[in-house]
C-alpha cells in the first residue's frame, strides 16, 4: 500500500504529510525552548540588585559561533533551492559546508565548556569573591572545598579576572584601571579562609544551571539535525534518483528544523552573552 502526499501536497492544506509533522513537531519545540527561556527571563527580574552573574561568557567566541550557525542556515537553503533546480552536485556542496558548520559550532561550544570547567569563583569568609583561573597541584576540575582539605592543601593561588559582575568589588576595579583586560596579579588565599569554591558550572549558581541546560539541550538539537542532513547527504541521497520530488521535500524538512535550532541560538547569543 502505498502513503499517499509524501511527495505531493494535500488538497485540503495545501503541504505534503512531512511538512504537516514538522510543523506540529516545532510547536511542541516552541512549548520547551519557550518554557525555559521564560524562567530565565522571571529569575533574572526578580534578582536582588547586582546579585545576577554579568559576563562571565566569551563574547567573541560566541558571536563567532553565532556567525557559524547563520551562515549553515544560508547553505541549507541554498542546497535545497539547488536541488529543487535538479543541480544534485551543487546541493551537496552546499550541504557539504552545512555539516561542517554544524560540527565547528560543536567543537567551538565544547571549548566553552572546557573553559567554565576550568573557570573558579572563590567566596571567602570575610565576603570577597574573586573569579579566576587556579594555580594548584593536580587536576583543575570540578574542584570543591572538601577536595583542597583532602589534598591538605593550605593555600590555593588565583589568577583574578578584571571584572565578572555588574557590581564588581574595589580589588576588581583597580585591576580594571591598571589595564588588566584580562587577569591581575596572582593572589594566594587560605584554605581556611575559604567559604565556597565553585567552578562555572551548573552548581555555581542559577543562571549556569539555566545556561546549561538550555546550551546543552540546544546543542543536541544541532547534532541531531546535523545527523540527519548527513544521512540525506550520504547514504539518503539514493532516493534522488528513483524519486526526486520526495527526496526534495525530505531535504526541505530538515532545514525547516535546521532554522529552528539557529533561531533558538539567536535568542540564547543576546540573553546570555550580551544582557
Amino acid at each position: 500500500m502505498e502513503i499517499p502526499y509524501t511527495a505531493k501536497a494535500r488538497p485540503d492544506t495545501g503541504l505534503y504529510n512531512a511538512k504537516i509533522g514538522i510543523w506540529l513537531f516545532l510547536a511542541s519545540e516552541v512549548m520547551l525552548f519557550g518554557a525555559l527561556f521564560s524562567s530565565y527571563i522571571l529569575l533574572r527580574v526578580g534578582a536582588d540588585p547586582g546579585a545576577w552573574p554579568h559576563g562571565l561568557l566569551n563574547i567573541p567566541i560566541g558571536t563567532f559561533n553565532t556567525t557559524v550557525l547563520i551562515t549553515s542556515s544560508v547553505t541549507v537553503v541554498l542546497g535545497w533551492a539547488s536541488l529543487k533546480m535538479g543541480d544534485f552536485k551543487r546541493y551537496r556542496a552546499y550541504q557539504a559546508v552545512t555539516i561542517l558548520c554544524a560540527l565547528g559550532f560543536l567543537g567551538i561550544k565544547s571549548y566553552e565548556y572546557n573553559e567554565k570547567f576550568t573557570h573558579y569563583e572563590v567566596w571567602t569568609a570575610k565576603g570577597d569573591r574573586v573569579t579566576g583561573h587556579l594555580e594548584i597541584p593536580g587536576s583543575h576540575y570540578f574542584v570543591t572545598l572538601k577536595k583542597l582539605e583532602d589534598r591538605k592543601l593550605e593555600t590555593i593561588r588565583i589568577l583574578p579576572d578584571a571584572f565578572h559582575y555588574t557590581v564588581p568589588s574595589k580589588e576588581q576595579a583597580e585591576l580594571t584601571k591598571a589595564g588588566h583586560a584580562k587577569h591581575g596579579e596572582p593572589r594566594d588565599i587560605k584554605v581556611a579562609d575559604i567559604k565556597r569554591i565553585s567552578a562555572f558550572v551548573p552548581t555555581h549558581s542559577t543562571y549556569f544551571g539555566i545556561y546549561f541546560t538550555l546550551t546543552a539541550l540546544h546543542a543536541l538539537h544541532v547534532l541531531g539535525g546535523a545527523l540527519v542532513i548527513a544521512y540525506l547527504w550520504g547514504p539518503g541521497a539514493k532516493m534522488f534518483k528513483t524519486d526526486p520530488e520526495r527526496y526534495a521535500n525530505r531535504v526541505e524538512v530538515s532545514g525547516l528544523f535546521w532554522h529552528f535550532v539557529d533561531l533558538v541560538w539567536i535568542f540564547v547569543f543576546p540573553l546570555f552573552y550580551l544582557l
